[in-house]
């Protein structure tokens, strides 16, 4: 579902990660890249408070996009 996810992309979730209490959809910052295909990703509320800031696999992620792009 990611083709490349950078630091500091803007991403939303895209399943349920129960064991951290976080929901599809959730949108966070990539704070870290790992070597090993996770990311550090840091959530916060509307008061700029992290709520949230967990290793996540990029299979689970979806960068959000504010320009169009073309097509590959």
């Amino acid at each position: 579902m990611n083709p490349t996810i950078h630091l500091l992309d803007v991403i939303a979730l895209t399943s349920d990660v129960p064991e951290k209490s976080l929901s599809r959809g959730q949108v966070g910052t990539v704070v870290e890249v790992y070597d090993d295909g996770q990311y550090e990703v840091e959530f916060v509320d509307e008061e700029g408070r992290t709520y949230a800031l967990e290793a996540l696999d990029g299979s689970q992620l979806m960068v959000l996009r504010y320009r169009p792009e073309h097509a590959a």
